[in-house]
């Protein structure tokens, strides 16, 4: 068999020990297993590994053997994958033999790692899930996050990568809110993990910014396989947007840098760079060193790549027997890697876990009718005992009214004597309260008609294309061009779905704007008070600007997402926001009119979870209210604004609203700089 002058040798023997292997060395995980512990292994790791041993030795069946134990696995998990699977075993039986969880879910976590580094993806997701478990059940969120991780890892690397990206992101959420051990080295390996992730999903711009937020986690870190993942993931994103320059300064860089574990998949790419490139001599002089530097650091499926590249190169060079022989290399590999029977075992696999989250999911329902059943046995009984409180009122209430209407008589003839006046007042009343409504709704009404104008426009000009290609794909069935008639076919799809899409939105803000429509039943609702409030803010944002196109302000919103729903009628609420934010934006409107052009209108909105209370805040930078009227203006009809403009009714409204809900709304302010309004809600009301 041929093969080039200097490798004959060693690739032989890569080939004879491929062949014995039985797993897959990823880079992810060694990477991981090398910033861990990278001091001991390079410093002093037979002295570790001799301590250890040590401690193992004197069988005393403890949390320190336990912990010694799954260190040691920890250790073999980079030299050696297959000792650290027998060794990660022990540790997870020792440590369920003496209870202790903590350990077991450690010692799971080694296992899965070892089984994902050997190539046994069905055992690595067993024990990683079996872990997460343990992680969940003990609530320690380092080996749940830890577990997490790992099976995002998994995934990604099975090629799942949606599926990768939902753990990844299960464990970032515990990151961000949790203090966690060696958060900011995860941090940077697991935003690396999204990116690629997402490149191989081909969303070069997502991949691209967490790989350049990874590096910048990576940052204060010495340099070495983290940077060295880093730069290569980088310069594959820049070859693919074309950046041929950019890819190989990256790859060149990390074969600058890079320790054994990188340097083959470095040399992978480059290779595969000048393949692009139409460089076919320096291609393959790489793609061989890459197969030799990959099968010294287990990187398996890197091994299957390069032979994979190797063939198409000898088959290009009209060398026939070295691309077979390398072609021998890559099918040992693909049987060892991804055979029936680990594919087989993956199935089951997902099934089992599919299953035990249905019975979970099933166990929380039942916990959740339970605890409805008690509750409404709790409010049955609260509600006799304010019936019979209530009958005791009503009994000295009627003694107490038999005495009053004895005083009612002496002032029938002083009513009689206002009621036409008071008639007359509610009549007016009535109307401005009624005008102020239709204005309300009128600005709802355009704020709702500037957000369903773009779905519209989207569906109009998707369906005009179509009309287009389907006369074109006409004329490619008369001429006899099948393929282009297939090829504007798949493209009238991909219009529908978008059509489809836009239809579907536009159909919801409708949907919306009847539920706004709908007549208050003045029944309370557990509403999404961030949402609500988010809600109306923009569509008074977007009626405004309906009326002045001009206009223009920047909106700033900071919701306290732990508040949750709380009991309000969404209606009311809602038309006291509006109220709210409809001052808000007519004050930096004004204040605009009459200021520089260096001025930008700022409205804001936030919440704050007060435990017994909330509180919502709207500011603006407007013009503020002056301090001799500041007594009035939640009285009705007092109005700042010009005639014409305003009935006064707004904030007379808001506050009755806030105070019919149990809270109170207060104003702070400076005349000339911002007027904040804040309510304060009863999270029980």
């Amino acid at each position: 068999m041929e093969t080039e002058e200097g490798e004959g040798s060693e690739l032989n023997n890569s080939y004879r020990f491929i062949v014995k292997l039985d797993g897959l060395a990823m880079k992810n995980k060694i990477l991981l297993i090398l910033f861990l512990f990278v001091n001991h292994i390079v410093d002093a790791q037979q002295n570790e590994i001799d301590r250890i041993r040590n401690i193992i030795s004197k069988q005393r069946k403890d949390t320190t053997e336990v912990n010694a134990i799954t260190t040691l696995a920890w250790l073999y998990v980079f030299i050696n994958p297959d000792s650290a699977i027998i060794i990660a075993k022990e540790a997870r039986d020792l440590a369920r033999e003496i209870n202790y969880s903590e350990a077991e879910g450690n010692a799971l976590n080694a296992l899965g790692e070892a089984s994902h580094t050997t190539g046994d993806f069905p055992q690595a997701l067993e024990a990683l899930f079996n872990a997460l478990r343990v992680g969940r059940e003990i609530k320690n969120k380092e080996i749940e996050s830890g577990s997490l991780d790992f099976i995002g890892i998994t995934y990604v690397d099975l090629g799942e990568y949606r599926q990768g990206l939902n753990y990844l992101y299960q464990a970032k959420e515990i990151n961000d809110k949790f203090s966690i051990k060696n958060a900011k080295l995860m941090t940077g390996f697991r935003l690396s993990n999204i990116g690629h992730a997402y490149e191989k999903l081909g969303k070069r711009d997502s991949a691209l910014f967490f790989q350049e937020q990874a590096q910048i986690f990576s940052h204060d870190l010495p340099q070495g396989p983290g940077s060295a993942l880093i730069l290569t993931r980088l310069g594959v994103i820049q070859a693919d947007l074309g950046n041929q320059a950019q890819a190989l300064s990256y790859y060149r860089q990390v074969i600058q840098i890079s320790d054994v574990l990188n340097l083959g998949i470095a040399q992978y790419r480059l290779a595969e760079l000048f393949y692009t490139l139409n460089q076919p001599d320096s291609s393959l002089h790489y793609a061989r060193l890459a197969l030799i530097s990959n099968h010294k650091s287990f990187e398996k499926t890197w091994m299957l790549e390069t032979s994979n590249l190797l063939v198409k190169l000898y088959k290009e060079k009209n060398t026939i027997d070295s691309a077979f022989h390398y072609q021998e290399i890559s099918t040992t590999l693909n049987n060892n890697l991804f055979g029936p029977e680990k594919f087989h075992r993956l199935q089951l696999l997902a099934i089992d876990e599919q299953q035990k989250q249905q019975k979970i999911i099933q166990k929380q329902k039942e916990i959740q009718q339970e605890k409805e059943r008690s509750e409404n046995k709790i409010k049955l009984y609260a509600l006799l005992a304010i019936i019979g409180i209530f009958l005791l009122l009503a009994i000295t209430l009627y003694r107490n009214n038999r005495q009053k209407q004895i005083a009612n008589i002496i002032l029938h003839e002083q009513k009689k004597n206002v009621e036409s006046t008071l008639s007359e007042l509610k009549s007016t009343q009535s109307q401005l309260i009624q005008s102020e409504k239709m204005a309300s709704l009128g600005e709802l009404t355009a704020g709702i008609a500037h957000e369903i104008q773009n779905p519209l426009n989207f569906v109009n000009n998707f369906s005009e294309v179509n009309k287009e290609l389907i006369e074109e794909m006409k004329s490619a069935l008369k001429s006899g061009n099948k393929e282009e008639a297939i090829i504007i076919a798949d493209d009238i799809a991909d219009n529908e779905e978008k059509i489809n899409h836009h239809g579907r939105r536009a159909d919801a803000i409708v949907k919306g704007m009847l539920q706004h429509s709908r007549t208050t039943s003045s029944q309370k609702e557990p509403i999404d008070i961030n949402a609500l409030a988010d809600e109306y803010l923009r569509l008074s944002y977007h009626g405004l600007r309906a009326r002045d196109k001009l206009f223009d302000a920047i909106l700033q919103t900071d919701f306290d997402e732990s508040i949750g729903k709380i009991n309000v009628i969404p209606q009311d609420m809602g038309r006291a926001l509006l109220n709210l934010f409809n001052n808000a934006f007519y004050a930096v409107k004004e204040k605009k009119q009459q200021q520089s052009e260096a001025y930008q209108p700022i409205v804001s909105v936030s919440t704050r979870n007060l435990n017994d209370r909330i509180e919502i805040s709207v500011k603006d930078n407007g013009s503020g209210i002056p301090q001799k009227v500041l007594d009035k203006i939640f009285q009705p009809f007092f109005t700042t604004k010009p005639t014409g403009q305003g009935t006064g009714l707004g904030l007379s409204l808001a506050y009755d609203i806030i105070k019919a809900h149990g809270g109170e709304i207060k104003v702070d302010t400076t005349e000339g700089e911002f007027v904040e309004f804040v309510i304060r809600l009863p999270t029980i009301v």
